[in-house]
């Protein structure tokens, strides 16, 4: 795991400072060594987190003939494989790196190369022979890869504060990001929350030539028309998933020059990755937990229940409202967009005390939930889509009580509310049944917003945007698939695998690696019948079927419950942080001109009257939204991200422009 970076230009070679200041931003996620390349049109800088070939693997890195240079952030878990391979149609290699095995298949393979790797990646390619810069990202987008072009040029990172380095790229927050924000809890790639940053989309390649700049996707994600899914037998099914989970597990576990640890949530996606990981050692597995002093959040009775299980040294760390309210401006300065839940806060807590542990890779259950039909938006959705067949049904509308079991306040409590919002914009003929009631309770943080602000953010096109690119075919899918489809292309590589995922975790220098995203478990889930992933409305069906045997019963059996986080308690208790105050002032609201003063005011001290508790679910949620959109804007905009990072000195410089070094 690393950070990337580099420079694109049609005029003098780029300027090695720019480069250092570039990869100087970029530390935290490669404190192991640094390295640049410059050469005529282009420079490429990295960061490295040293874990595959420790000693021989440092960045850039070429083929054997210094015709084609590479910057990487990620891991090629079959890089053994694809490398034996390569040897045996004469590729020699110079190290044992996962990174060299990218250079040697795009040598050997092109562009065909991308749909060999089994991992997670981000990386830049420079062709000299063909002067050609080639960038790629994986394909559910796990590691992250911004650009903003800048006079002819481009100019590329893992994060945007490295970006913002160059003076040249603009700092200013998009409306049209806000507004997606604001709908989807994430902006949508290639969209950014700022103007002039865009992202490459997962499973994306993009390419600058001669010819300019111009990106396509190289994968899709798919499904089978309802009905024609290519295996019905459940038992074989859950046989074979596990087959696909276990090697995926033992890839991510053994494929390390490093120790690897777990992540233990309490639930059965993490239960199960540890459990199987602890079949690859012989020595005691270190898991990590998040625990919170809140009882309302915590799940340390089901995370001590399965260390014992499986016999591990266990680590974990309580959060309280406190410690978020501490850490949170850290948290947005990396998260690096608005957050409308304080989730990612412990997460960063978490990551830190890895690190404290000597660990730099853990293996996590993160792409359980999108991938095996595990959220309850899935099952609202099947409630909903249940009810579109006879709206007027009593009967049909009562299913919604059996919502969100796991909340203090859940729809059951609450009859007539439960069937008048979760009955609200029933068409069944929607392609966004399943996700508009979150949706349409996220946008009503726009109210929030200044005048001019919210008529910028009616410029967007969300959600008509994103609906329009759901493949044509997609009328054909089983309802869940499409519900699948809309998480998996704006919550899971926007909020999930981002803010509380990369972002949390590279903070602190760890690794996050994800067996259930793997290549090919996530092709045979989307193969599945949708009644093998949820059941009635029972959640991870055959991943319940496929693990029972290596968990306890009482985390089978479980009812689903996400992860939450105190979040307006964190703020607005007394003794909340002075910076609280300062970014909510109504002189630092009308400077970033993104929310309305009088009506922030009022909603703070509606939030202080309790402390912040007893809020509702949206006022929670515009809470968030003010006090992150407030820091970004301070940190990014007033500030330029890059806090009080030094140009980084190279471990490894090299240069080809003919200049000599600089």
């Amino acid at each position: 795991m690393c950070g990337i970076c580099g420079v694109a230009t049609p005029g003098p070679p780029p300027d090695a400072a720019l480069l250092l200041r570039m990869v100087g931003r970029l530390r935290h996620r490669g404190p192991d060594g640094s390295g640049y390349l410059r050469d005529q049109g282009v420079g490429l800088g990295h960061a490295r987190l040293a874990i595959i070939d420790t000693t021989g693997g440092a960045q850039p890195l070429s083929n054997e003939d210094g015709s084609l240079w590479i910057v990487f952030n990620g891991e090629i878990f079959n890089y053994v494989e694809l490398g034996n391979e390569l040897r045996s149609r004469g590729h020699a290699f110079r190290t044992a790196s996962d990174t060299e095995v990218i250079v040697h298949a795009w040598e050997e393979w092109g562009e065909q190369a991308l749909d060999r790797f089994n991992g997670q990646w981000a990386f830049a390619l420079w062709d000299r022979t063909r002067r050609q810069l080639v960038l790629s990202r994986d394909r559910l987008g796990v590691r992250p890869l911004y650009y903003a072009h800048t006079g002819g040029g481009l100019v590329f990172a893992s994060e945007v504060k490295a970006l913002f380095a160059d003076p040249s790229v603009p700092r200013a927050l998009d409306p049209a990001g806000l507004d997606e924000t604001l709908t989807y809890w994430s902006t949508v790639a290639p969209r950014t929350p700022f103007a002039g940053v865009r992202q490459l989309e997962p499973g994306y390649v993009a390419y600058l030539d001669a010819d300019g700049f111009r990106s396509h996707p190289y994968w899709s994600m798919d499904f089978p028309p309802r009905g024609e899914e290519p295996g019905q037998d459940a038992r074989a099914n859950a046989v074979a998933l596990r087959e696909r989970i276990v090697e995926a597990s033992r890839l991510r576990f053994t494929r390390s020059d490093v120790p690897v640890g777990a992540y233990l949530s309490g639930g059965i996606d993490s239960s199960v990755t540890a459990a199987v990981v602890a079949g690859y050692t012989e020595a005691p597995l270190d898991t990590f937990s998040l625990r919170f002093a809140d009882d309302e959040f915590d799940e340390g009775d089901y995370q001590q229940l399965m260390a014992r299980r499986l016999g591990t040294r266990h680590h974990d760390v309580v959060v309280g409202p406190q410690d978020i309210a501490e850490v949170f401006p850290d948290v947005v300065r990396h998260a690096e967009a608005p957050l409308l839940r304080a989730a990612p806060a412990p997460l960063f807590l978490l990551s830190r005390l890895v690190r404290a542990s000597g660990y730099k890779v853990v293996v996590t259950g993160e792409g359980a939930d999108e991938v095996l039909g595990g959220y309850d938006l899935y099952r609202e959705a099947r409630v909903r889509e249940f009810w579109t067949r006879d709206p007027s049904s009593d009967v049909r509308g009562r299913a919604a009580e059996l919502l969100y079991p796991w909340m203090a306040r859940a729809p059951g409590q609450a009859p007539a509310f439960a069937r008048g919002f979760f009955g609200l914009h029933l068409a069944a003929d929607d392609p966004a049944l399943s996700h508009r009631p979150r949706w349409t309770s996220t946008a009503a943080l726009k109210g929030l917003l200044t005048a001019d602000m919210r008529a910028r953010c009616a410029e967007s096109g969300a959600p008509l945007d994103l609906l329009a690119r759901l493949p044509a075919h997609s009328a054909g899918w089983d309802p869940l698939a499409r519900a699948q489809w809309l998480e998996m292309t704006t919550l899971l590589p926007g909020y999930i695998l981002s803010a509380q995922g990369d972002r949390m975790l590279m903070a602190n220098s760890i690794e996050g690696r994800f067996p259930f995203l793997d290549r090919d478990v996530v092709a045979y889930a989307d193969a599945l019948p949708a009644r093998h992933k949820l059941s009635g409305l029972e959640e991870k069906y055959l991943l319940k079927r496929a693990f029972a045997d290596l968990l306890p019963p009482e985390i089978v059996r479980r009812p689903k419950q996400p992860y939450r986080a105190p979040d307006a308690a964190s703020f607005c208790a007394p003794g909340a942080p002075d910076w609280v105050g300062d970014v909510t002032g109504a002189d630092a609201l009308a400077a970033a001109g993104v929310f309305e003063p009088r009506l922030v005011q009022g909603l703070l001290t509606k939030a202080r009257r309790s402390g912040g508790n007893g809020l509702g679910n949206t006022d929670n949620m515009r809470v968030l939204a003010v006090l992150s959109t407030q820091l970004l804007h301070h940190q990014f905009v007033v500030g330029d991200g890059g806090g009080d990072a030094a140009p980084a000195t190279p471990l490894t410089a090299i240069d080809l422009t003919g200049e000599g070094q600089p």
